[in-house]
């Protein structure tokens, strides 16, 4: 184990109590060479969200000279994903990113059995602890709360909506309570319509197009101008209900905008982790040997169109550093109660 590793799981277990192209033979076991791997769930490399953040971030690291060697492996089935990380820690890398929740489980089991890589999970909570492990997660109920603004100043019907997985599951609970929330702290006039997909098929989880594109239809049926959506796919089929109405939608996990194509979408923005940042900021830390304490990770969303006014953005660039300072509090329990 590297010297600076090392000094980073000491510092960790008290704060917690297809492949590459540029892919060749490596000296990653070598103290003098800090290696850095990315493992992307199925949606691969180009995403238009957490993966291809991430890899910008790594990317931006090796141009800074923040880490030697940095390689990627792009799952093709969720079967792949613990074996496509244990290629990289059998290898000596040093630091293995993870994205989503859906490596959730194989990113624990692989901080067992290789405790000599740190595992960085990137967008990840994770319920256990770990020395070896770190969960990157954002606030969801900033980011909905973000969004519940900007739909409360873009409305004209007075009526926004907002698609969301299950309540069962604590991160939708705080993006679309976020939302509420933000909706209500704008103009307590507007009425915010959330629905969760309560009864949906456990073997549609986050997958759930259809369901996704007939309740954004539903909403957009009762009035709501402004759709935002959260929870994969799922979240994705409201947000093309928008789309093909050509009503106001505010996307996340994602630049949806891109997703759609930008010709004829009506995306008005994405609110999002910003994970390109925060991989480099994960990576100068354990190359430094400083990790001393857990936060949530930095939340930004995407440029404006410029139909919009500048002061619209200055507001959301306000709100958001209210929300980081903890001037402005969204009141959203972890879980719902």
């Amino acid at each position: 184990m590297k010297k600076p590793v090392r000094s980073v799981l000491i510092l960790l277990a008290i704060a917690l109590s297809g492949v590459s192209a540029c892919m060749r033979s490596s000296d990653c076991f070598s103290e003098e060479v800090f290696c850095a791997a990315l493992v992307t769930d199925t949606l691969g490399i180009e995403d238009h969200g957490v993966n291809q953040d991430t890899w910008a971030g790594m990317e931006e690291s090796k141009a800074n000279g923040l880490v030697d060697q940095i390689e990627y492996i792009e799952s093709v089935d969720t079967r792949d994903y613990e074996k496509n990380i244990s290629y990289f820690a059998e290898r000596g890398f040093d630091v293995i990113f993870t994205t989503g929740v859906g490596l959730r489980d194989e990113t624990l089991r692989s901080a067992d059995r290789y405790a000599d890589s740190v595992f960085v999970g990137m967008n990840q909570p994770q319920e256990e602890t770990r020395p070896n492990l770190i969960p990157v997660t954002y606030a969801e109920d900033q980011m909905g709360f973000l969004a519940g603004v900007l739909a409360a100043r873009i409305t004209q019907t007075q009526i926004v909506g907002a698609v969301c997985e299950t309540s069962g599951i604590d991160s939708m609970w705080r993006y679309c309570e976020g939302f509420r929330a933000g909706v209500k702290y704008a103009d307590k006039n507007i009425k915010a319509q959330v629905i969760y997909n309560e009864n949906g098929d456990s073997e549609k989880l986050f997958i759930d197009e259809a369901w996704g594109f007939e309740t954004g239809q539903t909403l957009i049926q009762r009035g709501a101008d402004v759709i935002f959506a959260a929870g994969g796919t799922t979240g994705q089929g409201a947000l093309r209900a928008a789309v093909e109405a050509d009503v106001h939608a505010i996307g996340t996990e994602r630049d949806q905008a891109e997703f759609f194509g930008n010709s004829r979408s009506s995306v008005v923005t994405s609110v999002l982790g910003s994970n390109s940042f925060e991989a480099q900021n994960m990576i100068r830390l354990l190359r430094d040997g400083n990790i001393n304490e857990l936060r949530p990770g930095q939340i930004k969303y995407m440029p404006l169109d410029q139909k919009f006014p500048q002061s619209l953005a200055q507001e959301l660039d306000a709100l958001l550093l209210a929300l980081l300072n903890g001037e402005i509090m969204t009141n959203v329990t972890i879980s719902k109660p």
